[in-house]
């Protein structure tokens, strides 16, 4: 560079005629402004269709050359940063941006909350599922089970693998645990149900034996049907004493009537044996009735058959006597209960009504076998005919079910052919076993041996699932007593006065946990190890509880403290001490959950009121603001439009009421706004005065080609600058003028230019004075109307002189 300037001034005088032409077509070669602006929208449209990135849609959305551009870059603006940015740019600038960034923000901020509602609602559901794993509440589990996994399928796809992970384990535990209330509830159902056949076969057979004590003598009861009841009941007995506990007093009843049935039943065989030898007597040796009589030996406790009564009398026996009643009160009363309830048996047993004649029957037994033998006699006929009436409807009844039960053997046996899982298969096994039990059993001893082959068949494959079970059973209590042994060893070693509180809470914690989960277990055995485990838990619960109280005590000290800090002044050093007291609260131990949560509630109410005081002083301080921007924006609606053509009184009246608003509480943005305002009033004021000063020189230039310019007219200023400066031609002033303010040259003079242009160059590079071009301007007019040497001052001058200041004026 220094090399060519050299070159310039050592060739100035010698240039080539041909440079200012070689200059001007430079010159006219440059793009205009207005295609630099053309050409710079292209390429931020461009930029736009390329996919930019958010920080370059950010910038197009503020610079951008068109509104169309800028809005459509805010459209695709998405990052929330950015948005703030082109949102606090455009306000009270571009309203469509504004507008669409405002829409776009509310936007995001809208699918932010929502995505955090549905976080909020994953954890929730979690939680809840984790809650219930644990809970000891039973009631409406399944149903609560079932609303949970529902709600989880809305917002499943949402959810992290950690937190599937976590829903799914705690639904399997849920599971579990319902599925172990189905055991036991059916286990519960079963040994009810178990009760009722045991109860209702100690009723049969009771009932049975008082018709068998009531009966006429003269005739005997079929030994198949007594052998059939006798096997029947023994079978629903066995069932009903299956895997399940029974009274001893309930078992002797049974035991003792079954034996009374037995031995009535072998009386009765013994008989039809010999029964033919005692037709035949008529009159037989004393010695041969005793042993028929011995050979019988029939039961004291049931009426004498008319055979074995008849041979009594062949061997000299006396008919035993039936013991009378030493009341005749006691017989009367006896006597007019039997005449009420036999009326009502009739009735039962003409409805068929199964269960009500079994019991009446019974009832009518015991008030028949109450009475003596005169006054049974009056009722004999008619028990007998009850009796019979009550057979043959027991007889109807097994009748009606024994396609029933034949449906049911088919059914176990189609059962045992099916491949199906244990469980499920053994829950079936069952249920067809409680149906059979439900229809009474069954007097054909075949249709009982069929049915029972079908259920050991169906039950075999059940049989090693069972012992793996059982098995399973055995290692959970192992696995207790693991735990009790290691519950055993640490309270044995803790030292309560240097322990570690929130360890000590998590093994309590955990070992309930571990034994939860240590199941299932067999209730017979496990029944001293969960005395063992109680007992260990209480000696562990007893120091966490009195060091939760302490605590407690200490939180409840906390609270009191925030409490008064409610209304303390000053509020700053409220606050800090509020902050303080919730760095304290985090620093306190282990307490009970529910306590802890009222403690945290009345602690977190008495800071929210502290804080709620900061906040109601900044929402006064909002209002003022809000207030402020108003008056404000008042004030920029009135005077934003100024622009050159407005007078003197309107500008200062603006600069006043803008110098009004400077001590207000205005936002931010408004205070930019109002800043600028100023900034631009200012302009205005100069632009003003600059107007006043060149309308003047103009006046000046054209009064000296006129020659009417005196030396008063000037400022006062411009004399010592016309005395300073070196002569300068007409010509040269006006191009200088013409440099100056950017106005273009006529093509005569652009050689002359590129020279004096070339000339302030190497002046600026030798450290020449730093004045503006407003001041150098001056300076020229000053020369032109005041410097003696000017000889060329013409109208061609003066007018270009006006334009160039005309030029500088609207630059």
């Amino acid at each position: 560079m220094a090399a060519f300037i050299q070159k310039l001034f050592r060739n100035r005088k010698t240039v080539s005629q041909e440079r200012p032409k070689a200059a001007r077509k430079q010159e006219n070669d440059q793009p205009s402004e207005e295609d630099k602006k053309q050409l710079q929208r292209q390429q931020q449209e461009k930029l736009l269709n390329s996919d930019p990135s958010q920080p370059a849609l950010a910038k197009l959305a503020i610079e951008g050359m068109t509104s169309a551009l800028r809005l459509e870059a805010a459209r695709k603006l998405q990052q929330e940063d950015l948005l703030q940015e082109v949102l606090k740019q455009a306000k009270g600038r571009d309203k469509g941006v504004y507008q669409t960034a405002k829409q776009s923000l509310q936007q995001l901020k809208d699918q932010q909350a929502k995505e955090k509602a549905v976080k909020n609602r994953i954890a929730e559901l979690v939680r809840q599922a984790q809650d219930q794993a644990k809970s000891e509440d039973t009631k409406l589990f399944e149903a609560r089970l079932t609303s949970v996994q529902d709600s989880w399928q809305t917002v499943e796809e949402q959810a992290t693998p950690e937190q599937t992970q976590q829903f799914l384990e705690a639904v399997h535990q849920i599971r579990e645990r319902l599925k172990q209330f189905k055991e036991d509830q059916a286990e519960e159902q079963r040994h009810l149900e178990q009760k009722c056949q045991r109860d209702e076969t100690l009723e049969l057979l009771q009932q049975t034996l008082a018709q068998l004590k009531s009966a006429d003598p003269s005739g005997l009861p079929s030994e198949s049907a007594l052998d059939a009841l006798q096997k029947t009941q023994e079978n629903r007995w066995l069932e009903a004493t299956r895997e399940t506990q029974v009274d001893k007093q309930e078992q002797k009843r049974y035991e003792q009537s079954m034996l009374a049935l037995r031995n009535y039943l072998a009386a009765v065989r013994r008989l039809n044996n010999v029964l033919p030898q005692i037709t035949e007597l008529t009159d037989a040796p004393q010695q041969l009735a005793n042993a028929l009589l011995a050979e019988v030996a029939w039961p004291k406790e049931f009426p004498l058959p008319e055979p074995l009564s008849g041979l009594q009398a062949l061997a000299g026996k006396p008919k035993p006597q039936t013991p009378s009643s030493a009341d005749h009160e006691q017989q009367k009363m006896s006597t007019e209960a039997l005449v009420s309830t036999l009326p009502k048996l009739e009735a039962a047993l003409e409805a068929r009504q199964f269960k009500e004649s079994r019991q009446l029957l019974k009832v009518a037994q015991g008030q028949f076998q109450a009475l003596d033998q005169r006054h049974r006699k009056g009722f004999q006929a008619r028990m007998q005919l009850l009796a019979g009436q009550f057979r043959e409807l027991s007889d109807w009844q097994g009748f009606a079910t024994a396609p029933k039960q034949q449906s049911l053997c088919e059914q176990m046996e189609y059962l045992a052919d099916q491949p199906i899982e244990p469980e499920a298969k053994a829950e079936r096994i069952k249920e067809l076993q409680n149906e059979w039990r439900e229809l009474g059993g069954s007097s054909d001893r075949s249709l009982w041996n069929r049915f029972k082959a079908a259920s050991d068949q169906a039950y075999e494959p059940c049989k090693a699932y069972f012992e793996a079970k059982s098995d399973l059973k055995q290692a959970n209590l192992q696995k207790r007593a693991a735990i009790c042994e290691e519950l055993e060893h640490f309270l044995q070693h803790a030292d309560w006065t240097n322990i570690d509180w929130k360890g000590a809470e998590r093994i309590h914690q955990t070992a309930r946990q571990e034994w939860k989960a240590a199941w299932p277990v067999d209730f017979r055995d496990n029944r001293q190890m969960q005395k063992r485990f109680d007992d260990l838990l209480k000696q562990l619960e007893r120091p966490l509880d009195e060091e939760r109280l302490r605590n407690e005590t200490a939180k409840q000290s906390i609270v009191e403290r925030a409490q008064s800090l409610i209304n303390h002044e000053p509020l700053q050093e409220a606050m800090d001490q509020a902050k303080a007291l919730q760095t304290e609260w985090k620093t306190v131990g282990i307490t009970r959950h529910r306590e802890d949560r009222k403690l945290w509630q009345a602690f977190r109410k008495a800071c929210d009121q502290i804080f709620e005081r900061r906040e109601a002083q900044r929402s006064a301080q909002q209002q003022a603001s809000n207030e402020a921007d108003e008056a404000a924006r008042a004030a920029l609606e009135n005077y934003q439009s100024l622009g050159t053509e407005v007078d003197e009184a309107t500008l200062e009246e603006a600069k006043s009421a803008l110098k009004r608003l400077a001590d207000s509480p205005l936002s931010r943005p408004v205070r930019e706004e109002v800043q600028s305002l100023r900034q631009h009033l200012a302009s205005l004021g100069q632009r003003r005065k600059l107007t006043a000063r060149l309308e003047s020189w103009k006046s000046l230039i054209t009064n000296r080609v006129s020659g009417s310019l005196s030396s008063e007219q000037t400022p006062p200023a411009w004399q010592k600058l016309a005395a300073d400066a070196e002569p300068l031609s007409g010509r040269d002033l006006v191009i200088r003028a013409e440099i100056l303010s950017g106005k273009e040259t006529p093509d005569a003079d652009q050689g002359r230019r590129m020279e004096i242009q070339v000339q302030r160059l190497a002046e600026g590079l030798g450290g020449g004075d730093n004045s503006t071009p407003e001041q150098e301007l001056e300076r020229l007019i000053a020369i032109w109307c005041l410097h003696p040497a000017i000889d060329d001052v013409h109208t061609e001058h003066a007018e270009r002189l006006a334009q160039a200041l005309e030029t500088h004026l609207h630059r």
